[in-house]
């Protein structure tokens, strides 16, 4: 028994907890009769017959039982032959059935020196291509490559069908003193379901693969062997350009969209469609909506389908309820095809307790922190990841470049940025740890997202990332050199939460919050805004956005429809929730999907025609996109008239010859010769106005052109004098 190592080894073996059975599991170099020769061993707990099958010398040569557990020993030549693993073992497996496998301990690492000394730095951006799950072939044997980071655990095994989830039949080699595990499975291929049975010090524990590609639909929890490689790209034109583009001064119109329950498949137990259907129904949805950009809330791999996809295991898996990968990719690539960009949610601030996935992964608090006044969220019950460690930093940076390599994602919107930046967020004062100088500043966190967002700008031109961030917290969407955070975008929640108050009060008293209506103005341009009506405004009892207006039937569309129109002249980019654009009366439910039967109404046609109408011109003009984040693109008209609730500015593109004037009216008065100052002389056109009667409006709109007076007005020398409707937005360019 010396030979291989002594009985402790032995019996670590057997049990099914050796950190290293490669050290005596495979060819090992003895003296046999004077002559180099190779002992092969193998473990094949419940077998009492096995072969050494030798290519060199085309035998079967029976192997020695020397541990009744199952622990197999043959002599056999050292040649190029063994050393590369290409004999193969011949089990018996009982009733008279032989199997044939190659040898799982007879195979280099996967591993380099400068792949471990990246990983310790948190530097190893492709990690995605080392750990997880990789199909290889080495020395003409094809399989899969299985690693794991678990520095803490006692033992690591793959476990599956493959080996009726049996610990001891694979277990994992330790790489050095990096914590990885690793262990080449030979003659397996795509589709397997695995796990990581993970012993540690009180228990083992099946894990599913942080890296793991693809995950069984839930409630089952096993990660799926998958290969990324074979999806046949066609959006390299797409993909070209975008790189070259500068993403900001382009219109954007986002549709955020929850894809199990934009369209409910009645065939399906679920409701889910397929991701291949829902990228031709989306794509040509939006193509009729004139939507530039499709927002997808998280589509990782979640256990729980009611957390909509915000408490994430499986981060490099996106999820099966709609299909494979490969499906995933088609989704993308069409709407790529047909001018859409992608956006993703992804949410790096927390992950789910879920015994599968990465709580406690080793035994330990190792992607989040042991101390629950950093490590948990009291509002959520989820875990607070340790930006500090530079494997965990690693595993979320390389998570987001993945989705951008493999995937081709557009953007990335960061979910809970806030709840990252302050250790206080949501906690009383005794329970959270100040820094390191007595601040509240999560200074690992702020690292960690500005890092994340060098490394997604440098290696991967063009695509976006974007903040949910509610605070006031300055420079979010500046360049880190210039020491913001790097985004290329933030959400505007003040803008947001002010104009959504406004909006829900009876036109009667607006005039005594007119503050609320042109505060979002004075910081407009201090960072790049997104104006998000997302789906957090339509949901836990807050209703849906048309059931927030106040006043009558008529005056609940109107207000709608001034919303949306003031909302798409505003600087900023635009996003909307899916089921606004069709005034839904329902806040959304997931298990219900939208009221499209609402369609057969002309007022809700009227909201879906005004969506599809803001975003042509939006795109068309470039007064509405080119300048959203710079004060040279506004300009007031009028921002005091609180009186009778009616605001008036200019947007103005690159060229400030290019503008369109704009003027909003919040009360249910309508004006006949309502008089503004304009820039210049000459002739003026509506090209918008939310009260026509395509939008089932009251149509008091303006027919004929409008020549300038030259009559002072807005501190201006001319002035226009036009229609002015109820409750509506009137958008006015000149004649050229």
């Amino acid at each position: 028994m010396h030979t291989i190592g002594g009985l402790g080894k032995i019996t670590d073996l057997i049990d099914g907890c050796s950190d290293n059975p490669s050290s005596f599991l495979g060819p090992h170099p003895v003296e046999a009769s004077g002559m180099k020769s190779a002992a092969v061993r193998a473990y094949l707990p419940g077998k009492e017959q096995a072969w050494l099958f030798h290519p060199g010398h085309g035998k079967n040569t029976p192997m020695k039982m020397i541990h009744p557990a199952g622990l197999f020993e043959a002599m056999c030549p050292m040649d190029g032959v063994t050393e590369k693993g290409q004999y193969q073992l011949r089990i018996d497996g009982g009733s008279g059935q032989m199997k044939t496998m190659h040898d799982p301990y007879a195979f280099p690492s996967f591993f380099t020196g400068f792949d471990l000394h990246l990983l310790g730095e948190g530097k190893h951006w492709q990690s995605y291509d080392k750990l997880g799950a990789h199909l290889r072939t080495v020395n003409g044997v094809s399989g899969v490559n299985f690693a794991v980071w678990a520095p803490n655990a006692k033992a690591v095994s793959v476990v599956g069908d493959f080996n009726d989830w049996d610990a001891r039949s694979h277990q994992m080699n330790r790489v050095g003193t990096s914590g990885v595990w690793e262990l080449f499975i030979p003659d397996m291929a795509a589709g397997e379901k695995y796990k990581y049975r993970v012993r540690q010090a009180d228990r083992a524990v099946d894990k599913c693969d942080p890296y793991g590609f693809a995950a069984e639909m839930p409630p089952r929890t096993a990660s799926i062997v998958a290969d990324l490689n074979t999806y046949k790209w066609n959006d390299q034109v797409w993909m070209d350009k975008r790189g070259q583009e500068d993403q900001l001064s382009k219109p954007m119109s986002v549709y955020e969209v929850h894809l199990g329950s934009w369209a409910r498949n009645a065939e399906e137990e679920h409701g889910w469609f397929n991701y291949r259907y829902l990228a031709h129904e989306l794509v040509k949805y939006c193509q009729q909506q004139n939507h530039t950009h499709i927002e997808l809330m998280p589509i990782s791999e979640h256990p729980f389908t009611g957390s909509w996809g915000y408490q994430t295991v499986g981060y490099f898996a996106v999820t099966s309820r709609y299909g494979t990968p490969e499906d995933f990719m088609y989704f993308v690539d069409y709407c790529h095809q047909h001018g859409l960009s992608v956006i993703l949610d992804w949410v790096p601030a927390h992950f789910p307790k879920d015994d599968h996935g990465l709580r406690r992964f080793d035994g330990t608090a190792l992607y989040e922190h042991e101390d629950p006044r950093r490590g948990e969220h009291p509002d959520w019950g989820t875990l607070i990841f340790n930006y500090g460690r530079n494997e965990v930093r690693n595993f979320l940076i390389s998570n987001a470049l993945f989705l951008f390599d493999k995937y081709h994602i557009d953007g990335l919107r960061v979910d809970a940025v806030a709840s990252m930046l302050y250790l206080d967020y949501s906690r009383e004062h005794d329970q959270w740890i100040p820094n390191e100088f007595g601040g509240r500043e999560n200074l690992d966190a702020i690292s960690f997202l500005k890092e994340f967002n060098e490394q997604s700008h440098l290696q991967h031109p063009g695509v976006m990332t974007i903040a949910e961030e509610s605070t006031a917290w300055g420079g979010v969407s500046r360049p880190t050199f210039d020491g913001g955070l790097g985004f290329s975008l933030k959400w505007n929640m003040g803008w947001m939460n002010d104009t959504l108050r406004f909006m829900r009060k009876d036109p009667l008293y607006r005039k005594h919050h007119h503050g609320e209506l042109t505060f979002s103005l004075i910081y407009a341009f201090t960072e790049n805004f997104v104006l998000p009506l997302s789906h957090d405004e339509v949901v836990h009892g807050k209703g849906s956005l048309l059931d927030q207006m106040p006043g009558d039937m008529w005056q609940r569309f109107a207000n709608l429809r001034l919303l949306y129109s003031y909302m798409w002249t505003h600087p900023g980019k635009k996003l909307i929730f899916m089921g606004d654009e069709i005034g839904q009366w329902n806040e959304w439910n997931l298990e219900a999907g939208l009221q499209w039967d609402l369609l057969e109404w002309e007022s809700h046609q009227g909201i879906q025609k005004l969506i599809s109408d803001l975003n042509a011109m939006l795109v068309h003009e470039p007064a509405l996109h080119e300048v959203d984040f710079d004060d040279s693109g506004f300009e007031w008209i009028e921002c005091n008239d609180w009186e009778n609730s009616v605001i008036s500015y200019i947007r103005k593109g690159k060229n400030p010859e290019d503008f369109v004037a704009v003027v909003c009216n919040f009360t249910p008065s309508s004006r006949d010769d309502y008089r503004m100052g304009v820039p210049v002389a000459g002739a003026y056109r509506e090209i918008f106005n939310s009260d026509n009667s395509r939008y089932a409006g009251s149509d008091v709109i303006n027919t004929d052109d409008i020549q300038s007076d030259n009559i002072g007005w807005n501190g201006r020398e001319n002035s226009i004098q036009f229609r002015l409707p109820p409750m509506a937005t009137v958008v006015i360019k000149p004649v050229r």
